[in-house]
């Protein structure tokens, strides 16, 4: 099995088409073709379902592209490696994140690596922390800022960043807004903005809404930070959501209140790479950086260390 063939059935499973993967690999559309078939004949099963339109993946060709993806970042980490150890880190560090992660100031961050190193192209995707631990496990992140969603294996492991506690914000008019403290009972009957159900602080507001009991309604869902605050000081709903949201300067006006459930209203900030054999110099370099001085300027530092 060669890895130009792992390329190219990475390339037409992510386009979903042989013609716009052939462009942008720079091959003929034949030679594309003929590539895949190789891969096929080699073993012995078919990896894509061809139709005028589109080619979509058989369920020979997903179990594949799993794999193959892990292969080529391996390769991509394997090349990467022997330029760091000849004083040069280049190569791509793609990074993903949640909005506003507790632990971690990510555009400073990747300032400060991109003037270390200069020749590291930076990649950065958005996404749920469900999504992102899919991203690292697959290698097609190196490295992701998120919430806790799974426990560490062969191909994903967690390092702390932060922990802070969940609190209730509100419109200052709202009827709980003069309480000391909430608790998930208290909650049931009012309407939530939330965020979309693989975010960190809807899986945290939901684990401790299940370990209460406490069945809730999430009337506004957003993906957003800012949507969400806008739509509470609106009166539309509350929120429950990691302290240092309560510092932006979009809450002002804001009434945030103390949640006390169970353990599990406790936020947790992790770091999502793959295991230490398996870690790209730039990643390691990008995690370096966590702990030298001044470079980390977030609500809820973490301590020890990172790499």
């Amino acid at each position: 099995m060669e890895l130009r063939h792992l390329q190219h059935f990475v390339a037409v499973a992510e386009d979903q088409h042989f013609t716009r993967a052939a462009e942008r690999l720079m091959v003929s559309q034949s030679g594309l073709s003929s590539s895949i078939r190789a891969l096929e004949r080699e073993l012995q099963a078919p990896l894509f379902v061809r139709t005028t339109r589109r080619v979509t993946l058989t369920e020979a060709g997903r179990a594949l592209l799993v794999e193959a993806e892990r292969i080529l970042a391996q390769v991509r980490s394997a090349h990467d490696a022997v330029a760091a150890v000849q004083g040069v880190l280049r190569g791509t560090l793609s990074l993903g994140t949640e909005q506003c992660i507790a632990g971690v100031h990510c555009a400073t961050l990747l300032a400060a690596f991109r003037r270390r190193h200069p020749d590291v192209e930076i990649r950065l995707r958005q996404a749920g922390s469900e999504a992102l631990a899919d991203e690292v496990t697959a290698g097609r992140l190196d490295l992701a800022f998120a919430v806790r969603t799974r426990a560490d294996s062969d191909q994903l492991r967690s390092v702390p960043l932060a922990g802070e506690p969940m609190t209730v914000l509100c419109h200052p008019d709202h009827g709980l807004a003069s309480a000391a403290v909430v608790t998930p009972e208290e909650l049931g009957g009012e309407d939530f903005v939330d965020f979309h159900p693989d975010w960190g602080p809807r899986r945290t507001t939901d684990a401790a809404f299940a370990a209460a009991g406490v069945r809730r309604t999430v009337a506004l869902e957003v993906n957003d930070v800012h949507s969400l605050l806008e739509l509470v000081h609106e009166g539309l709903g509350i929120a429950v959501v990691p302290r240092h949201f309560g510092l932006k300067r979009e809450a002002e006006g804001l009434t945030s209140l103390p949640f006390k459930g169970t353990s599990e209203t406790s936020y947790e900030t992790v770091a999502m790479l793959p295991q230490p054999e398996a870690t790209s110099p730039a990643a390691r370099a990008l995690m370096a950086l966590l702990d030298a001085p001044g470079q980390l300027d977030a609500p809820g530092r973490g301590h020890g260390s990172r790499t």
